[in-house]
């Protein structure tokens, strides 16, 4: 089953990459604009959803902790990197392409924890 976790894990990486360079194209700027971001919603989504349906099993649970633990950070330093030289490059328009991201997570967030209800651990 852990592999089921590292399978949501790689298809939210999948489909946030993806987003992210749609929106980057949609801004006329040639790179990924918050595709990390976009991903962790996307595994956010997908959990919770696993969970309303009690298919999340423990080991699932510990497939996303340890890629999450091992993996992610190392994709966000990669990202941030090439964030970095390509806002550089872009002038204000990067900060624009920053924003749209921020700005539709507060959005989006709210809405996130009405419909699912993520059950507390504790």
């Amino acid at each position: 089953m852990t592999i089921y976790g590292v399978a949501l894990l790689a298809l939210a990486f999948i489909l946030g990459q993806w987003v992210g360079v749609l929106l980057g194209d949609w801004l006329g700027i040639q790179a990924n604009v918050g595709g990390v971001g976009f991903a962790m919603i996307f595994l956010m989504l997908g959990k919770e959803w696993l969970v309303q349906k009690n298919q999340m099993s423990p080991e699932m649970t510990g497939g996303i902790a340890f890629w999450s633990k091992m993996y992610i950070p190392v994709v966000i330093a990669m990202a941030a990197s090439l964030n970095v030289k390509s806002a550089v490059s872009s002038g204000s328009l990067a900060l624009i392409a920053g924003i749209i991201p921020v700005l539709a997570g507060f959005l989006i967030f709210p809405w996130i924890m009405q419909k699912f209800h993520p059950r507390h651990h504790g």
